[in-house]
C-alpha cells in the first residue's frame, strides 16, 4: 500500500472513530415540516402522494398514532419549546404581537445547551425575531433562519423567493445559494457533521417553512402531480418530494458518519394539511384531496387540524421498529420526554403541561396515560375566548366547542354527535376544560413586551406584523407577508414595548424595509418570476402619498410632515422607563392614520 493511501485511510478510520464515538448522551434531530398533514404521506395511505424515505423511516419507527398539536404554526412551535400549553406561553396567534414567546420560558434547547449539547436551528423559529424571543436568546448556539413565520413574510429579508436568499446566520444577514429547504438541511447536516468531530453530542432542530405557502418550487418536484384531479395542489405535493428528499439524504449521511444508531431521530409536522384537501370551511367537511378519513385541515380545531404524524426512531435506544403507540400524546409531551431519553434530571420552574412518555415509547406501555386528558385551540384572537375553537381530548373522545361529543375510534370522520348518548364523558369533559381554562386564564395578560434598545439589540426594529390590533375599529389583520406589503395594506394598533432607560430616542418610521432603501413615497417595480420554478412574478409596490408621520405614547403624540424623498421620517421622542403602549403612524391627506410600516429605534 502506497503511503499515502495508507495516511488516507488511517485519517478515514480516525476520523469514523470521532464520529461514532462523539459521546455517550444521544444526539437529537427532530425534523418538523411546515402545513403538512397527517394524510400527506403515503404510509399513512395516501394514494397520490411519493414519500420513499419518509416511509423507509415510518417503517423503522416507533410511531405516535394518537399524536396531536396546536391548528397553527407559532402555538405548536412555543409547545414543543417548552412542554407548556402554547396558551401559556403567551403564543395563541402568528401575527399582532401572539406569537412572541414570554422570556419566562425555558425551552428545551437552553437546558440542553447547559448541559452540554450543541444545539442548532434551521429553518423556521416563528417565535419572535427580537430580543429576547430570538432562537439565539432562547438556548440556540447555531442559527440559520428566514425571519417571521415564513420565507417572504414581512419580518423576512426584502423579496426573499425560497431561491438563492439572504437569511440570517448567527444574527447577521447572508445569502445562501439554492432552495430554502435545501439549504436548511445542508446547513444541519455541516453542523452535525462539525460538533460530532468535536466530540459532542447535538440537537439539531430542522424546521422547514415548506409545504407551507406561498407554493413555491423547481418544476421537477410538481411533474408527477400534474394533471391528476384527485390532487388539490401540484405544488404543495412538489414541496413536500422535496423535503423527502432531503430526509432520505440526511438519513443516510447519519449512516455513512456513523451516527445514526446514537442519534434520537423524530419526524413530525405542526398542524393539519394546508394544501393537501379541499374543505368545506362551514362544515369543515373535507371535500377533495386525502386526509386520512378526518374532518378539518390547518387551523380547524376538528381531528384534521391537529392530529399530525410522529415517527421516533433510536436504534441504541432499543424503540421498537414498526411499532403503533396509540395513547393520546401531544406537543407538550416533546420537552421532558426528551430530557428523559438522554438522561438530564431537570425540573421545570413551571410544571409542565405535558409529561414524559418514555415508557409508552421504550414500552409500549404507561398507565398514566389512558385517562389523561388534553386541550388544543385555535385562537388567533387579542385575548383567548373560553370554548373557541377547542378540541378537549381523552383516548379516542373529542369534546368540540363545549357543543358536541365524537369518539374517533368509532368515527374517525367525526359526523355523528353522541353527547345525548353519553353525557357523563360529555360532563367529564367539559369539567377538565374549565379546569384548564381556570389554570391558564390568569397568565394571559402577561403581555411579552419589546424592550427598546437592549444591549443585545441596540437598534430595536419593529415590523407592522406585531401590532396589537384595534379589533373594535375593525381592524382584523396586518401586513404580514410582502404581497400585502406591496400592495399596501393599512392597518392600526400598538407594541408592547418596555423603555429600559429614561431618554432620548430617534425614530425612523418607513414604509419599505431598511434594506430596500427606497423613499417613503416611492413605489417598487415589479419582481419577476424565476424560469424553472413555480415563482411567479411579485407585483408593483404601492406608491403611498404620505403626508406626515408620528409617535404616539403615553399621551404623547410627536408628529412630523413628511420629506418624499427620505427614506424614513425621523423624530426625537423623550421616552420614560417602563412599560407602555406605543403607535407609530403614516396619514394622507385625509389625515386618517395607520400603522408605519417599520419603525427603527435608537437610543441617544
Amino acid at each position: 500500500m502506497r503511503l499515502t493511501t495508507l495516511l488516507f485511510t488511517l485519517a478515514m478510520v480516525a476520523t469514523l472513530q470521532a464520529y461514532s464515538a462523539s459521546s455517550d448522551k444521544p444526539n437529537i434531530v427532530l425534523v418538523i415540516t411546515d402545513d403538512q398533514g397527517y394524510g400527506d404521506l403515503a404510509c399513512h395511505g395516501n394514494p397520490w402522494i411519493k414519500t420513499p424515505n419518509i416511509d423507509q423511516l415510518y417503517t423503522e419507527s416507533t410511531r405516535l398514532t394518537n399524536f396531536h398539536v396546536s391548528p397553527t404554526c407559532s402555538p405548536t412551535r412555543s409547545a414543543v419549546m417548552t412542554g407548556h400549553y402554547n396558551n401559556r406561553t403567551g403564543v395563541w396567534h402568528t401575527i399582532s404581537g401572539r406569537s412572541m414567546l414570554r422570556d419566562n420560558e425555558i425551552t428545551i434547547a437552553q437546558v440542553l445547551s447547559d448541559n452540554g449539547y450543541a444545539t442548532g436551528i434551521f429553518g423556521k423559529w416563528h417565535l419572535g425575531d427580537n430580543y429576547p424571543f430570538r432562537p439565539e436568546d432562547n438556548g440556540f448556539q447555531e442559527v440559520v433562519c428566514h425571519l417571521g413565520g415564513g420565507v417572504g413574510q414581512q419580518h423576512d429579508y426584502w423579496n426573499n423567493d425560497y431561491f438563492n436568499d439572504v437569511y440570517v446566520h448567527n444574527g447577521k444577514q447572508e445569502r445562501y445559494e439554492g432552495y430554502c429547504t435545501d439549504v436548511w438541511f445542508e446547513e444541519a447536516t455541516r453542523y452535525i457533521d462539525e460538533k460530532a468531530e468535536e466530540g459532542k453530542p447535538f440537537f439539531a432542530y430542522i424546521a422547514t417553512n415548506a409545504p407551507h405557502g406561498p407554493y413555491y418550487v423547481d418544476n421537477k418536484y410538481v411533474e408527477p402531480y400534474k394533471d391528476n384531479k384527485n390532487i388539490p395542489n401540484p405544488i404543495f405535493y412538489g414541496m413536500i418530494a422535496n423535503a423527502d428528499e432531503n430526509i432520505g439524504k440526511l438519513q443516510k449521511h447519519l449512516d455513512e458518519k456513523g451516527l445514526a444508531d446514537n442519534t434520537i431521530f423524530i419526524f413530525m409536522t405542526d398542524n393539519g394539511t394546508a394544501g393537501g384537501v379541499k374543505m368545506n370551511w362551514k362544515t369543515k367537511e373535507v371535500t377533495g384531496g386525502y386526509n386520512a378519513g378526518m374532518k378539518g385541515k390547518k387551523a380547524s380545531e376538528y381531528e384534521g387540524g391537529h392530529r399530525v404524524p410522529f415517527f421516533i426512531k433510536w436504534p441504541n435506544g432499543n424503540l421498537p421498529k414498526g411499532k403503533d403507540i396509540d395513547y393520546l400524546t401531544a406537543h407538550v409531551d416533546m420537552m421532558p420526554t426528551l430530557l428523559e431519553m438522554v438522561g438530564i434530571d431537570y425540573k421545570s420552574p413551571v410544571p409542565y403541561d405535558g409529561t414524559s412518555i418514555i415508557d409508552a415509547i421504550t414500552k409500549g406501555k404507561q398507565k398514566k396515560l389512558e385517562d389523561r386528558i388534553l386541550v388544543v385551540d385555535n385562537q388567533r384572537k387579542e385575548i383567548p375566548l373560553k370554548y373557541k375553537q377547542c378540541a378537549t381530548m381523552q383516548g379516542p373522545w373529542r369534546m368540540v366547542n363545549n357543543k358536541a361529543l365524537y369518539n374517533v375510534s368509532d368515527d374517525p370522520g367525526q359526523k355523528l354527535d353522541i353527547k345525548d348518548k353519553y353525557p357523563k364523558k360529555f360532563k367529564e369533559l367539559q369539567q377538565a376544560y374549565e379546569q384548564t381554562w381556570a389554570d391558564l386564564e390568569p397568565t394571559f395578560a402577561n403581555t411579552p413586551h419589546f424592550p427598546l434598545c437592549h444591549e443585545d439589540e441596540p437598534v430595536t426594529l419593529l415590523r407592522a406584523h406585531d401590532v396589537h390590533l384595534d379589533e373594535k375599529d375593525g381592524h382584523k389583520s396586518v401586513p404580514w407577508n410582502a404581497e400585502k406589503m406591496r400592495a399596501g395594506f393599512k392597518t392600526y394598533g400598538y407594541y408592547a414595548v418596555e423603555v429600559l432607560e429614561s431618554g432620548k430616542y430617534k425614530f425612523e418610521l418607513l414604509r419599505w424595509p431598511p434594506e430596500v432603501e427606497a423613499p417613503l413615497t416611492a413605489g417598487l417595480p415589479i419582481k419577476p418570476a424565476v424560469p424553472g420554478t413555480t415563482v411567479v412574478a411579485f407585483k408593483e409596490g404601492v406608491a403611498l402619498p404620505i403626508k406626515t408621520a408620528g409617535v404616539i405614547i403615553d399621551g404623547l403624540d410627536v408628529s412630523t410632515d413628511i420629506d418624499p424623498n427620505a427614506k424614513a421620517a425621523v423624530m426625537e421622542v423623550e421616552l420614560k422607563k417602563g412599560k407602555h403602549q406605543l403607535r407609530t403612524w403614516f396619514a394622507e391627506e385625509d389625515g386618517k392614520r395607520y400603522a408605519a410600516f417599520y419603525a427603527r429605534i435608537t437610543k441617544l
